[in-house]
């Protein structure tokens, strides 16, 4: 961002930089894709499975956070890249965490729909 941009124009900038940035994913990043899908699947359903708005926003919040960890995957990943595409260590490592973290988030949502389903439906 350019010096000097505060307020409104600050937020108009950094807006188009974040919008970019989805662009950016949603073009090269086959997993942000198929993560989206998912959510634009499983969103509706959210108003259906959950009792409330609590249970609406765990729901809706366990999607946006895969799709958040995923951006920052994807965003560790390019980084890594440009520093250099030979195998060293730190980057595998680095590439490695990013996948737990994206994992992780897939369990937590798994988990959150899994139980709320089970208590809507089973309970």
């Amino acid at each position: 961002m350019k010096p000097g941009h505060t307020g409104w124009r600050h937020l108009v900038h950094s807006t188009c930089y974040s919008l970019k940035g989805l662009r950016a994913a949603f073009r090269n990043e086959a997993a942000f894709r198929q993560e989206l899908g998912i959510g634009v699947v499983l969103l509706p359903l959210a108003w259906w499975i959950g009792q409330g708005p609590v249970e609406w926003i765990l729901l809706v919040g366990s999607c946006l956070l895969v799709l958040i960890v995923e951006l920052l995957n994807s965003a560790i990943e390019n980084v890594v890249d440009r520093i250099g595409t030979e195998l060293h260590e730190l980057s595998g490592r680095a590439k490695d965490i990013g996948s737990a973290a994206v994992m992780l988030s897939l369990i937590t949502a798994g988990l959150t729909w899994g139980l709320l389903a089970w208590e809507k439906f089973l309970g």
